[in-house]
Protein backbone atom coordinates (compact mmCIF):
# COMPACT_ATOMS: atom_id res chain seq x y z
CA UNK A 1 0.00 0.00 0.00
CA UNK A 2 2.80 2.41 0.94
CA UNK A 3 4.62 1.79 -2.38
CA UNK A 4 1.38 2.45 -4.28
CA UNK A 5 0.89 5.77 -2.46
CA UNK A 6 4.46 6.83 -3.25
CA UNK A 7 4.01 5.90 -6.92
CA UNK A 8 0.75 7.84 -7.05
CA UNK A 9 2.42 10.93 -5.53
CA UNK A 10 5.28 10.79 -8.05
CA UNK A 11 2.81 10.38 -10.91
CA UNK A 12 0.84 13.40 -9.69
CA UNK A 13 3.96 15.57 -9.60
CA UNK A 14 5.00 14.43 -13.07
CA UNK A 15 1.52 15.10 -14.42
CA UNK A 16 1.53 18.63 -12.97
CA UNK A 17 4.92 19.34 -14.51
CA UNK A 18 3.67 18.21 -17.91
CA UNK A 19 0.98 20.88 -17.85
CA UNK A 20 3.22 23.61 -16.45
CA UNK A 21 4.59 26.37 -18.67
CA UNK A 22 8.02 25.18 -19.82
CA UNK A 23 9.36 28.30 -21.53
CA UNK A 24 10.00 30.35 -18.39
CA UNK A 25 13.53 31.67 -17.92
CA UNK A 26 15.11 32.62 -14.62
CA UNK A 27 18.01 35.05 -14.96
CA UNK A 28 19.97 37.52 -12.90
CA UNK A 29 23.09 39.49 -12.08
CA UNK A 30 25.22 39.32 -8.94
CA UNK A 31 27.49 42.37 -8.81
CA UNK A 32 29.43 43.74 -5.86
CA UNK A 33 32.63 45.66 -5.27
CA UNK A 34 34.73 47.71 -2.92
CA UNK A 35 34.29 51.50 -2.89
CA UNK A 36 36.55 54.11 -1.37
CA UNK A 37 35.45 57.73 -1.75
CA UNK A 38 36.70 61.00 -0.31
CA UNK A 39 35.92 64.70 -0.73
CA UNK A 40 36.19 67.97 1.17
CA UNK A 41 33.10 68.84 3.21
CA UNK A 42 31.25 72.14 2.77
CA UNK A 43 30.30 72.65 6.44
CA UNK A 44 31.40 74.87 9.27
CA UNK A 45 34.79 73.69 10.42
CA UNK A 46 35.57 71.96 7.13
CA UNK A 47 36.87 68.43 7.30
CA UNK A 48 36.73 65.60 4.78
CA UNK A 49 33.86 63.28 3.91
CA UNK A 50 34.96 59.66 3.54
CA UNK A 51 33.39 56.31 2.72
CA UNK A 52 34.84 52.80 2.60
CA UNK A 53 32.82 49.65 2.10
CA UNK A 54 31.29 46.95 -0.07
CA UNK A 55 28.48 48.07 -2.37
CA UNK A 56 26.10 46.11 -4.60
CA UNK A 57 25.46 46.77 -8.27
CA UNK A 58 28.38 48.98 -9.26
CA UNK A 59 28.85 47.89 -12.87
CA UNK A 60 25.30 46.53 -13.30
CA UNK A 61 22.43 46.51 -10.83
CA UNK A 62 22.21 43.17 -9.04
CA UNK A 63 18.87 41.53 -9.88
CA UNK A 64 16.78 38.39 -10.05
CA UNK A 65 14.25 38.00 -12.82
CA UNK A 66 11.76 35.67 -14.46
CA UNK A 67 10.42 35.97 -17.99
CA UNK A 68 8.42 33.76 -20.26
CA UNK A 69 6.13 33.48 -23.23
CA UNK A 70 3.32 31.31 -24.54
CA UNK A 71 2.56 30.85 -28.24
CA UNK A 72 -1.08 31.70 -28.99
CA UNK A 73 -1.05 30.99 -32.74
CA UNK A 74 -0.81 33.13 -35.87
CA UNK A 75 2.49 34.61 -34.69
CA UNK A 76 0.97 35.99 -31.48
CA UNK A 77 2.34 35.20 -28.04
CA UNK A 78 1.67 36.17 -24.43
CA UNK A 79 4.70 37.50 -22.54
CA UNK A 80 5.57 38.45 -18.98
CA UNK A 81 8.61 39.66 -17.06
CA UNK A 82 9.17 40.04 -13.31
CA UNK A 83 12.52 41.58 -12.32
CA UNK A 84 13.65 42.64 -8.83
CA UNK A 85 16.69 44.47 -7.57
CA UNK A 86 19.02 42.88 -5.03
CA UNK A 87 21.40 44.49 -2.55
CA UNK A 88 23.74 41.56 -2.15
CA UNK A 89 26.06 43.46 0.21
CA UNK A 90 23.43 43.60 2.96
CA UNK A 91 20.35 41.89 4.34
CA UNK A 92 18.09 43.02 1.49
CA UNK A 93 16.50 40.83 -1.13
CA UNK A 94 13.50 40.63 -3.41
CA UNK A 95 10.76 43.05 -2.37
CA UNK A 96 8.16 45.42 -3.79
CA UNK A 97 10.38 48.41 -3.07
CA UNK A 98 13.07 46.87 -5.29
CA UNK A 99 10.94 46.03 -8.34
CA UNK A 100 12.79 47.00 -11.51
CA UNK A 101 10.05 45.93 -13.91
CA UNK A 102 6.85 43.90 -13.70
CA UNK A 103 4.64 43.55 -16.76
CA UNK A 104 2.44 41.30 -18.87
CA UNK A 105 1.57 41.73 -22.53
CA UNK A 106 1.06 40.45 -26.05
CA UNK A 107 3.76 40.33 -28.72
CA UNK A 108 3.78 39.78 -32.48
CA UNK A 109 6.79 39.73 -34.79
CA UNK A 110 4.72 41.51 -37.43
CA UNK A 111 2.75 43.97 -35.29
CA UNK A 112 4.93 44.72 -32.28
CA UNK A 113 4.43 44.44 -28.52
CA UNK A 114 1.89 45.89 -26.08
CA UNK A 115 2.60 45.54 -22.36
CA UNK A 116 1.04 46.65 -19.05
CA UNK A 117 2.77 47.24 -15.71
CA UNK A 118 5.94 48.83 -14.29
CA UNK A 119 8.27 49.26 -17.25
CA UNK A 120 11.34 51.02 -18.59
CA UNK A 121 10.66 54.33 -20.29
CA UNK A 122 12.49 54.89 -23.63
CA UNK A 123 15.18 56.94 -21.88
CA UNK A 124 16.46 53.91 -19.98
CA UNK A 125 17.75 51.89 -22.92
CA UNK A 126 18.74 54.96 -24.96
CA UNK A 127 21.12 56.28 -22.31
CA UNK A 128 22.61 52.85 -21.60
CA UNK A 129 23.26 52.23 -25.32
CA UNK A 130 25.25 55.45 -25.73
CA UNK A 131 27.33 55.36 -22.55
CA UNK A 132 30.86 54.02 -22.21
CA UNK A 133 29.90 52.32 -18.93
CA UNK A 134 26.42 51.18 -20.07
CA UNK A 135 24.78 53.11 -17.23
CA UNK A 136 26.97 51.83 -14.38
CA UNK A 137 26.52 53.40 -10.93
CA UNK A 138 29.81 55.29 -11.36
CA UNK A 139 29.15 56.44 -14.96
CA UNK A 140 29.20 60.29 -15.12
CA UNK A 141 25.99 60.67 -17.18
CA UNK A 142 24.25 58.13 -14.98
CA UNK A 143 24.82 59.65 -11.54
CA UNK A 144 24.71 63.29 -12.65
CA UNK A 145 21.19 62.93 -14.09
CA UNK A 146 19.89 61.40 -10.87
CA UNK A 147 21.60 63.89 -8.56
CA UNK A 148 19.38 66.79 -9.64
CA UNK A 149 16.54 68.08 -7.48
CA UNK A 150 13.91 66.82 -9.92
CA UNK A 151 15.48 63.43 -10.68
CA UNK A 152 15.56 63.45 -14.48
CA UNK A 153 13.70 60.55 -16.10
CA UNK A 154 16.04 60.19 -19.09
CA UNK A 155 18.65 58.17 -17.24
CA UNK A 156 19.66 54.53 -16.81
CA UNK A 157 18.59 54.70 -13.17
CA UNK A 158 15.30 54.50 -11.25
CA UNK A 159 13.82 57.69 -12.73
CA UNK A 160 13.37 55.83 -16.02
CA UNK A 161 11.18 53.07 -14.53
CA UNK A 162 7.49 54.04 -14.64
CA UNK A 163 4.57 52.59 -12.71
CA UNK A 164 1.03 52.00 -14.05
CA UNK A 165 2.35 52.06 -17.61
CA UNK A 166 1.16 50.84 -20.99
CA UNK A 167 3.76 50.56 -23.74
CA UNK A 168 3.87 49.85 -27.45
CA UNK A 169 7.12 48.74 -29.08
CA UNK A 170 7.36 48.40 -32.85
CA UNK A 171 8.96 45.46 -34.65
CA UNK A 172 12.50 45.99 -35.92
CA UNK A 173 12.10 47.59 -39.36
CA UNK A 174 15.50 47.44 -41.05
CA UNK A 175 17.32 48.58 -37.92
CA UNK A 176 14.66 51.06 -36.73
CA UNK A 177 12.67 50.46 -33.55
CA UNK A 178 10.20 52.80 -31.86
CA UNK A 179 8.66 52.79 -28.39
CA UNK A 180 5.80 54.76 -26.82
CA UNK A 181 4.77 54.76 -23.16
CA UNK A 182 2.06 56.26 -20.98
CA UNK A 183 2.11 55.99 -17.20
CA UNK A 184 -1.15 56.82 -15.43
CA UNK A 185 -0.98 59.07 -12.36
CA UNK A 186 -4.02 57.17 -11.03
CA UNK A 187 -5.58 60.13 -9.27
CA UNK A 188 -9.21 59.93 -8.14
CA UNK A 189 -11.53 62.63 -6.88
CA UNK A 190 -13.89 65.44 -7.79
CA UNK A 191 -13.03 66.91 -11.20
CA UNK A 192 -13.04 70.41 -9.71
CA UNK A 193 -9.87 69.49 -7.84
CA UNK A 194 -8.36 66.46 -9.57
CA UNK A 195 -7.55 65.69 -13.20
CA UNK A 196 -6.95 62.15 -14.42
CA UNK A 197 -3.82 63.44 -16.16
CA UNK A 198 -2.27 64.73 -12.90
CA UNK A 199 1.14 63.10 -12.34
CA UNK A 200 0.76 61.13 -15.57
CA UNK A 201 3.78 60.51 -17.78
CA UNK A 202 4.23 59.89 -21.49
CA UNK A 203 7.19 59.43 -23.75
CA UNK A 204 8.37 58.32 -27.17
CA UNK A 205 11.70 56.97 -28.30
CA UNK A 206 13.31 56.01 -31.59
CA UNK A 207 16.40 53.89 -32.14
CA UNK A 208 18.32 53.13 -35.32
CA UNK A 209 21.10 50.59 -35.17
CA UNK A 210 22.87 49.17 -38.20
CA UNK A 211 26.48 48.24 -38.77
CA UNK A 212 28.80 50.69 -37.05
CA UNK A 213 26.08 53.23 -36.18
CA UNK A 214 23.62 53.57 -33.32
CA UNK A 215 21.40 56.64 -32.88
CA UNK A 216 18.71 57.32 -30.25
CA UNK A 217 16.18 60.10 -29.79
CA UNK A 218 13.83 60.42 -26.78
CA UNK A 219 11.11 62.83 -25.62
CA UNK A 220 9.44 62.37 -22.20
CA UNK A 221 6.87 64.45 -20.30
CA UNK A 222 5.69 64.44 -16.68
CA UNK A 223 2.20 65.95 -16.73
CA UNK A 224 0.71 68.33 -14.16
CA UNK A 225 3.25 67.45 -11.48
CA UNK A 226 1.16 68.15 -8.39
CA UNK A 227 4.04 67.94 -5.91
CA UNK A 228 5.91 70.64 -7.86
CA UNK A 229 3.26 73.17 -8.86
CA UNK A 230 0.85 71.38 -11.18
CA UNK A 231 2.62 71.99 -14.50
CA UNK A 232 4.55 69.82 -16.94
CA UNK A 233 8.23 68.86 -16.93
CA UNK A 234 9.55 68.15 -20.44
CA UNK A 235 12.76 66.31 -21.35
CA UNK A 236 14.51 65.38 -24.59
CA UNK A 237 17.65 63.43 -25.44
CA UNK A 238 19.83 62.57 -28.45
CA UNK A 239 22.67 60.07 -28.31
CA UNK A 240 24.90 58.26 -30.78
CA UNK A 241 27.57 55.56 -30.90
CA UNK A 242 30.13 54.94 -33.63
CA UNK A 243 31.82 51.53 -33.57
CA UNK A 244 35.21 51.72 -35.27
CA UNK A 245 36.16 48.21 -34.07
CA UNK A 246 39.40 49.48 -32.50
CA UNK A 247 37.24 51.83 -30.37
CA UNK A 248 33.60 52.73 -29.73
CA UNK A 249 32.91 56.46 -29.53
CA UNK A 250 29.79 57.79 -27.75
CA UNK A 251 28.18 61.18 -27.24
CA UNK A 252 24.86 62.47 -25.89
CA UNK A 253 23.01 65.67 -25.02
CA UNK A 254 19.82 66.06 -23.01
CA UNK A 255 17.72 68.90 -21.67
CA UNK A 256 14.99 69.30 -19.05
CA UNK A 257 12.45 72.14 -19.07
CA UNK A 258 10.54 72.43 -15.78
CA UNK A 259 7.52 74.73 -16.14
CA UNK A 260 6.83 74.78 -12.39
CA UNK A 261 7.79 77.97 -10.56
CA UNK A 262 8.10 76.01 -7.32
CA UNK A 263 10.91 73.74 -8.54
CA UNK A 264 12.01 75.32 -11.86
CA UNK A 265 14.53 72.51 -12.24
CA UNK A 266 15.83 73.44 -15.69
CA UNK A 267 19.07 71.63 -16.51
CA UNK A 268 21.03 70.05 -19.32
CA UNK A 269 23.66 67.31 -19.43
CA UNK A 270 26.13 66.40 -22.13
CA UNK A 271 28.52 63.47 -22.19
CA UNK A 272 31.24 61.90 -24.30
CA UNK A 273 32.90 58.54 -23.93
CA UNK A 274 34.90 55.74 -25.49
CA UNK A 275 35.39 52.01 -25.07
CA UNK A 276 38.75 50.71 -26.27
CA UNK A 277 39.11 46.91 -26.58
CA UNK A 278 42.31 45.47 -25.15
CA UNK A 279 43.19 41.98 -26.33
CA UNK A 280 40.19 39.69 -26.72
CA UNK A 281 38.32 40.06 -23.44
CA UNK A 282 39.33 43.36 -21.82
CA UNK A 283 38.45 46.99 -22.36
CA UNK A 284 39.31 50.50 -21.21
CA UNK A 285 36.27 52.73 -20.58
CA UNK A 286 36.54 56.54 -20.65
CA UNK A 287 33.77 59.04 -19.91
CA UNK A 288 33.15 62.72 -19.19
CA UNK A 289 29.89 64.57 -18.50
CA UNK A 290 28.68 68.00 -17.36
CA UNK A 291 25.41 68.84 -15.63
CA UNK A 292 24.47 72.51 -16.14
CA UNK A 293 21.64 74.16 -14.16
CA UNK A 294 19.66 77.10 -15.48
CA UNK A 295 17.10 78.13 -12.87
CA UNK A 296 17.43 81.90 -13.33
CA UNK A 297 19.09 84.62 -11.32
CA UNK A 298 16.55 85.38 -8.59
CA UNK A 299 17.08 84.19 -5.03
CA UNK A 300 18.88 80.96 -4.16
CA UNK A 301 18.76 79.50 -7.66
CA UNK A 302 20.98 76.81 -9.15
CA UNK A 303 23.01 78.05 -12.11
CA UNK A 304 26.31 76.23 -11.77
CA UNK A 305 27.82 73.05 -13.15
CA UNK A 306 28.81 69.65 -11.85
CA UNK A 307 31.56 67.99 -13.88
CA UNK A 308 32.58 64.34 -13.74
CA UNK A 309 35.25 62.22 -15.41
CA UNK A 310 35.73 58.46 -15.11
CA UNK A 311 38.11 55.80 -16.28
CA UNK A 312 37.60 52.06 -15.82
CA UNK A 313 39.10 48.75 -16.86
CA UNK A 314 37.05 45.59 -17.35
CA UNK A 315 38.24 42.04 -17.96
CA UNK A 316 36.04 39.10 -18.89
CA UNK A 317 37.11 35.95 -17.09
CA UNK A 318 34.38 34.18 -19.06
CA UNK A 319 31.22 35.07 -20.96
CA UNK A 320 29.42 35.45 -17.62
CA UNK A 321 32.05 36.74 -15.19
CA UNK A 322 33.72 40.16 -15.36
CA UNK A 323 36.30 41.85 -13.15
CA UNK A 324 36.37 45.65 -13.14
CA UNK A 325 38.02 48.62 -11.50
CA UNK A 326 37.51 52.34 -11.92
CA UNK A 327 38.23 55.88 -10.75
CA UNK A 328 35.82 58.85 -10.77
CA UNK A 329 36.61 62.55 -10.31
CA UNK A 330 33.82 65.08 -9.62
CA UNK A 331 33.93 68.88 -9.31
CA UNK A 332 30.81 70.74 -8.11
CA UNK A 333 30.39 74.51 -8.52
CA UNK A 334 29.11 76.69 -5.69
CA UNK A 335 25.58 77.13 -7.09
CA UNK A 336 24.86 73.52 -8.06
CA UNK A 337 24.29 70.18 -6.26
CA UNK A 338 26.72 67.99 -4.35
CA UNK A 339 27.01 65.31 -7.01
CA UNK A 340 28.92 62.07 -6.45
CA UNK A 341 28.67 58.49 -7.79
CA UNK A 342 25.36 56.74 -7.08
CA UNK A 343 24.76 56.00 -3.42
CA UNK A 344 27.28 58.61 -2.26
CA UNK A 345 25.43 61.80 -3.24
CA UNK A 346 24.74 63.73 -0.05
CA UNK A 347 27.30 61.59 1.78
CA UNK A 348 30.53 62.39 -0.06
CA UNK A 349 29.34 64.96 -2.60
CA UNK A 350 29.34 68.59 -1.45
CA UNK A 351 28.60 71.92 -3.10
CA UNK A 352 31.70 73.86 -4.21
CA UNK A 353 33.90 70.84 -3.53
CA UNK A 354 35.69 68.04 -5.39
CA UNK A 355 35.41 64.33 -4.64
CA UNK A 356 37.27 61.20 -5.70
CA UNK A 357 36.01 57.62 -5.88
CA UNK A 358 37.85 54.35 -6.46
CA UNK A 359 36.05 51.06 -7.03
CA UNK A 360 36.89 47.45 -7.84
CA UNK A 361 34.51 44.54 -8.12
CA UNK A 362 33.16 41.45 -9.84
CA UNK A 363 29.98 40.84 -11.84
CA UNK A 364 28.47 37.46 -12.64
CA UNK A 365 25.42 37.00 -14.89
CA UNK A 366 23.26 33.90 -15.03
Amino acid sequence: MQKKLIALAVASVASGAAFAQTNVTMYGIADAGYVYSTGKANIAGGGTNKFSGIESGLLSGSRLGFKGEEALGNGLKAIFQLEYGLSIDSNAGVGTALARQQFVGLSSNALGTVALGRQYAPGYDATARNDAFAGAAFAPQSFLTTSTAGNNTITPNSGARWNNAVTYTTPNWGGFTGKAIYGFGENAGNDRFVSTSDNGRWGVGANFSAGMFNVDGVYQVRQNVVAANGKDINEWYVGATLDLKFAKLMASYQDQNDKNTLTNNDNSTWSVGAVIPVMSSSAIHLGYAELDFDQGNKGAQLNGKSKAAAVAFSHGLSKRTTLYTGYVYVKNDNDTVGAAPAGLTGVIGAIDRKNHTFTAGIRHTF
